[in-house]
């Protein structure tokens, strides 16, 4: 089976709370076999967790945090993302809008890979050329 989504970390995070958005929740498990991660997702949870202070919860999320890269695709910034995201860039800063580095890196990942990027955060992502998005959460 191919993949069809890449998740945000803002969607896969949802997982390590004790009471997760059941709507995304029920859609990140029914999609769990399409769906990859992105390299900056998976720094953007390791620096997350690292930043905790040493705890119990701390080792519970350095753990969740391992299980959850052993067991999604994880996809790298490449030579033809880079590409797509230079020219983005050029392309939005032309307008007058500054593309975020790693939200650009993670939507120039899901452009290359032909995958949709499931975010909450929807805004962040709307000025990137040709990018499918889609929000799983109940609102």
């Amino acid at each position: 089976m191919s993949l069809k989504f890449l998740l945000d970390t803002n969607v896969v995070s949802e997982l390590s709370r004790q009471k997760p958005d059941p709507k995304a929740e029920k859609k990140i498990l029914a999609n769990f076999a399409v769906s990859a991660l992105s390299s900056p997702t998976l720094e953007e949870l390791a620096y997350g967790v690292a930043r905790l202070q040493v705890s119990p919860k701390q080792d519970m999320l350095s753990m969740w945090l391992e299980g959850i890269a052993s067991r999604f695709p994880i996809l790298s910034y490449d030579e033809n993302a880079a590409l797509w995201l230079g020219r983005e860039r050029a392309r939005l800063n032309a307008k007058g809008i500054t593309a975020p580095r790693t939200d650009g890196e993670i939507a120039a990942i899901a452009i290359s890979n032909g995958l949709t990027l499931v975010t909450r955060n929807t805004t962040d992502f709307k000025w990137f050329k040709g990018l499918k998005v889609e929000n799983w959460f109940g609102g």
